[in-house]
């Protein structure tokens, strides 16, 4: 049994703080979530590393980065 979840038709989805041009380029995918797995990755390099989150442990995170950036000036 593998492990590995099919990535080949997950749609991925550009974070909203990934600039044009930028160092930042954060893309994930909630296609999987109902399998427990959010996938995310570099944009810039889709076939490198990804990191794969539980789906509550991926809310938790978006929630906190959005109350760090939201204080921001």
């Amino acid at each position: 049994m593998s492990t590995t979840p099919d990535l080949s038709q997950v749609e991925w989805v550009k974070s909203s703080h990934s600039g044009n041009g930028g160092d930042t380029c954060v893309e994930f995918s909630r296609t999987l979530a109902a399998s427990d797995v959010v996938p995310v990755r570099d944009s810039k390099a889709i076939g490198g590393p990804m990191l794969k989150f539980m789906p509550s442990a991926w809310s938790s995170f978006v929630t906190s980065v959005k109350r760090t950036t939201e204080g921001a000036v």
